[in-house]
């Protein structure tokens, strides 16, 4: 967010304020200010440092998991002390949330000026949960890179996989990507595509190998083994860059998406496959039946390998309708571009700024004008930014100054 915003937007810039647990290991530059996670006093000087910066607004996404106290409520010792209006995004919003999520969440919302969610079913929950006034809330897509269509067997090559057909499956490793659903689907596509190949990318959630190692992905590993899939499944069981990552995806002929947790209403990874014109088949949590209806992809029920292998056949045995389903895809993707998702933030957050200055009287020239934000980045989003997901209990943030 922060980067994507500052590059299409340079007369917007951040400071950063990281939620970090003690016993993380993560290292920080300089310039960013860490806040732990479980300390009461930590938030509570952030909130100082960030209203004697000059910080304009602040811009806070919410997740659950990410903040220190019960149900999270550490986070209103910052908020209810700042002096600056507060943009708030919600990445995810419980239809039935408990008395102590719901007393968090409110008290967020009546201190947040302007409140963005990335899903329509987002903004409906709000307004008739909480009872917040639709001009208060923007719907804003999660962004995705822009690269050119139909590059796959380019990228094939380069991973020595040319002219097979490639399934993948990307983001940090964990029980709620629902990999063992897709990898019980494999069998019945590999009896009609011998060559098909399954990629699952990426390294296991921290927070999971810190409590159970690699217990999952090592059951996952022999499940395989049981399967007799090893020269169908490959694990790239590491962080990749932002670029490498791209070029993994671009070589991907169908992105699966097998979560079992139908309320996730925002997924990076299926914004990134989209945007790339992959053909996606996916369960239906709620981000996915809004980014793939009309056609855009292909949903299957949650827990149901052979809906995952029938969707996938059907597919690989029609080239036609899989170029068709990617290229519509594509044309989804336009509209969800980094330079797109940008711009909107950007207005959110000058339409904050512009409050506090008004508010304040501040009369400068529009060269003049320090436009300030505070953006605390939390879960379904980047800790390693190739992996569009966060550890629960890192918060990423930043405030901007003149």
């Amino acid at each position: 967010m922060k980067t994507k915003v500052e590059e299409f937007h340079p007369n917007i810039t951040f400071d950063v304020y990281a939620l970090d647990r003690s016993r993380s290991e993560l290292g920080y530059s300089s310039d960013v200010h860490v806040i732990a996670q479980d300390d009461p006093k930590a938030y509570r000087l952030a909130a100082e440092r960030i209203n004697a910066s000059g910080a304009d607004a602040v811009w806070l996404q919410h997740e659950y998991g990410i903040f220190g106290g019960p149900d999270g409520k550490l986070i209103i010792d910052l908020v209810e002390r700042l002096a600056v209006p507060v943009v708030l995004t919600l990445h995810t919003i419980l239809s039935t949330p408990s008395d102590g999520q719901r007393q968090v969440m409110e008290r967020l919302l009546a201190r947040s000026c302007e409140v963005m969610v990335m899903s329509q079913h987002g903004r409906d929950l709000l307004i008739s949960l909480y009872g917040v006034s639709p001009e208060r809330i923007t719907v804003i897509a999660h962004g995705a890179p822009d690269r050119p269509f139909g590059r796959e067997e380019y990228f094939k090559s380069r991973l020595g996989i040319a002219n097979r057909p490639v399934l993948m499956t990307f983001g940090l490793l964990g029980p709620g990507k629902g990999i063992e659903h897709a990898i019980e689907a494999l069998p019945a596509i590999a009896r009609r595509h011998p060559d098909v190949l399954y990629r699952i990318v990426g390294a296991t959630h921290p927070d999971l190998v810190r409590d159970h190692g690699e217990t999952y992905r090592e059951r996952l590993k022999k499940r395989v083994a049981e399967l007799d899939l090893q020269n169908n499944v490959v694990w790239e069981d590491r962080f990749l860059d932002t670029d490498e990552l791209l070029d993994q995806l671009e070589a991907c002929d169908i992105y699966l998406t097998p979560y079992p947790n139908l309320q996730q209403s925002t997924s990076g990874t299926l914004s990134y496959a989209v945007a790339l014109g992959k053909a996606v088949v996916s369960t239906t949590y709620i981000h996915a039946q809004e980014l793939l209806a009309d056609g855009v992809g292909m949903l299957v029920p949650a827990g149901e390998p052979s809906a995952i292998s029938n969707a996938v056949n059907k597919l690989l045995d029609t080239p036609g309708c899989l170029s068709a389903l990617k290229m519509r895809a594509y044309e989804k993707g336009r509209s969800t571009i980094w330079r797109h998702f940008a711009g909107a933030s950007a207005n959110l957050v000058e339409r904050a700024a512009a409050r506090n200055r008004a508010s304040a009287e501040c009369v400068r020239s529009a060269g003049e004008i320090a436009r300030s934000v505070s953006l605390a980045a939390g879960g379904g989003l980047l800790l390693h930014p190739e992996q569009l997901d966060v550890p629960a209990g890192l918060q990423r943030s930043f405030p901007l100054h003149p």
